[in-house]
């Protein structure tokens, strides 16, 4: 990796699955770099669910080191629990990366989809279709992997104004 490259790790958080996606970016060009998903193990109790999720997404930090990290923020449903239980993993696959000591970005979920696709109302399958577009040698085995990867690309496109904005603070 050149030093004009900077290294982009997307993340789409859940409690059942996490996606995370690695880009790197040099000027105007993506390169796919690796995806995956996180699957914490659904019958243990949350704390363990939680450790699971960390341990798992400290390893995907520590083997490809990002240089930045961004995350979809969180749709806020109907059932108060569930988006509690979101928001745990979310914290937690926003911890892991800051205590990298990098900086976590942000995206709505409209933006990532108009990031990626031109619509803020795109379906996933749109997304998917997109990401292998944009990153040819992309291959998501999960829906959860591929908006792991828009994640990423919208930081690529976004990332100056998102670090104006974290300096701002």
């Amino acid at each position: 990796m050149d030093s004009n490259t900077i290294r982009i790790l997307g993340l789409d958080p859940g409690l059942r699955r996490t996606g995370w996606g690695v880009i790197d970016v040099t000027g105007s060009r993506l390169a796919f770099v690796a995806c995956g998903t996180i699957l914490p193990p659904e019958d243990a109790p949350m704390g363990q669910r939680l450790a699971a999720l960390h341990r798992e997404l400290a390893a995907v930090l520590a083997h490809f080191t990002p240089q930045e990290a961004a995350v979809e923020e969180t749709f806020v449903n109907m059932n108060p629990s569930s988006t509690l239980k979101l928001g745990q993993a979310r914290g937690v696959v926003m911890l892991a990366p800051a205590q990298m000591g990098l900086s976590v970005a942000e995206y709505a979920p409209l933006l990532v989809k108009k990031s990626v696709v031109g619509a803020g109302r795109a379906e996933k399958a749109q997304v998917r279709m997109m990401i292998s577009i944009l990153l040819p040698k992309a291959t998501p085995q999960t829906e959860d992997a591929a908006d792991a990867l828009a994640v990423a690309v919208t930081h690529a496109h976004h990332r100056g104004a998102a670090a104006r904005a974290h300096a701002a603070l």
